[in-house]
């Protein structure tokens, strides 16, 4: 396939990647750095391997404006795993209390899973408005003494983002950033852990990045089994099994991608912005038609969800989509409609290609 006869995707995940990246592993497939052999191929424990293990860690830190306060952890399992990690490791003690804000299917997930693993608090949940909008820090029902409070930054399947902050003095924050993760700056010192899956912003489908400060690895129980237990995966630079190795060599790149050519997050928020309000105008100038779930303050960058005014249309729309080669819009079984994830690698071109065809669609159906 030539770049030529590439479409848009609009993949939830795994998602799209930058073209330059994609290139380069192209290039690297098959004698990585003058070794004679793939990156697949070569050991994970070779010095060719490791530079890049550090230089994937190293990136990650630069951007996120981290030094060794933080470790980072390359594991697997996806955020399915780190559901159940984050309470077995974190509520240490029997008295332990955390606290989760639901504000979609995957923070829902997570509090369901955890409610297994400790005492769990409700501290706020936006089913009852179907998941359209997000709690300010003073809407937050916390215990006394939270361990910790966790949170989705982003929910791919409703569209909704925190767009500030949570102001939680002296609570430390775990947040999954799996679909906005690199795709702006964060504050890290408020973050006890930040994990994201890297398949939206950051790398391929298979490797899971937790970014978890330090001092919180000592709550990690020893008699935890050893790949459920985060300090085994710090001590042994997570090399405890053999780690998903294309996957963090994509990273890296990733990683340099942002550094080098889009010149950290701060720019790449104000990219992932501008992208989003191209859309977001279209919705808001023919909301006759195109159905916006989010309310305004709470939409997300990465994830534009919305529906049609008729349900016939919406199949109408994602064929001709199709056909104008803006491809995997259709939205989540679970809800329906349409959704437009427009992560940190698809280019504003492509943005604009679904905007003309949204113009052009409402102008010849309504």
């Amino acid at each position: 396939m030539t770049t030529a006869n590439r479409t848009y995707n609009f993949s939830a995940g795994p998602a799209t990647i930058p073209l330059q990246v994609l290139e380069q592993i192209q290039q690297e497939l098959l004698n990585f750095n003058g070794c004679g052999a793939s990156i697949m191929e070569i050991s994970h424990r070779s010095t060719t391997f490791m530079e890049v293990l550090d230089s994937a860690r190293a990136g990650i830190k630069t951007l996120l404006g981290i030094g060794d306060s933080h470790e980072v952890l390359f594991l697997q399992g996806g955020s399915r795993l780190q559901f159940s990690m984050i309470p077995m490791n974190l509520l240490r003690d029997a008295e332990d209390r955390a606290a989760y804000i639901v504000s979609g299917a995957w923070s829902q997930k997570a509090y369901d899973e955890a409610l297994g693993a400790g005492h769990i608090d409700l501290a706020w949940s936006g089913k009852e408005a179907n998941f359209n909008t997000l709690p300010s820090s003073s809407d937050l029902q916390l215990p006394n003494d939270p361990t910790f409070l966790y949170y989705a930054s982003n929910e791919t399947i409703h569209g909704i983002q925190f767009q500030q902050e949570l102001d939680v003095p002296d609570v430390p924050l775990v947040c999954d950033a799996s679909s906005d993760f690199l795709s702006r700056p964060i504050d890290m010192q408020r973050h006890g852990i930040v994990y994201a899956c890297a398949q939206k912003n950051a790398g391929p489908a298979g490797v899971t990045i937790v970014v978890i400060r330090k001092d919180l690895l000592d709550r990690s129980r020893d008699d935890l089994p050893g790949y459920l237990n985060y300090k085994t995966h710090a001590a042994q630079n997570s090399m405890f099994n053999t780690p998903p190795t294309f996957g963090i060599y994509v990273v890296d790149l990733i990683c340099k991608w942002l550094l080098n050519e889009m010149g950290g997050l701060e720019q790449m928020a104000e990219y992932n912005q501008e992208k989003a309000a191209i859309i977001y105008e279209v919705i808001d100038q023919h909301s006759d038609m195109y159905l916006g779930h989010a309310v305004k303050e709470h939409r997300s960058l990465m994830n534009i969800a919305f529906n049609l005014s008729e349900d016939n249309l919406t199949s109408r729309f994602l064929e001709e989509a199709a056909q104008q080669g803006l491809s995997s819009l259709k939205g989540h079984r679970s809800v329906g409609g349409v959704r437009a994830s427009v992560y940190n690698a698809m280019p504003r071109e492509g943005v604009i290609a679904l905007r003309d065809f949204m113009k052009s669609f409402y102008t010849q159906n309504s």
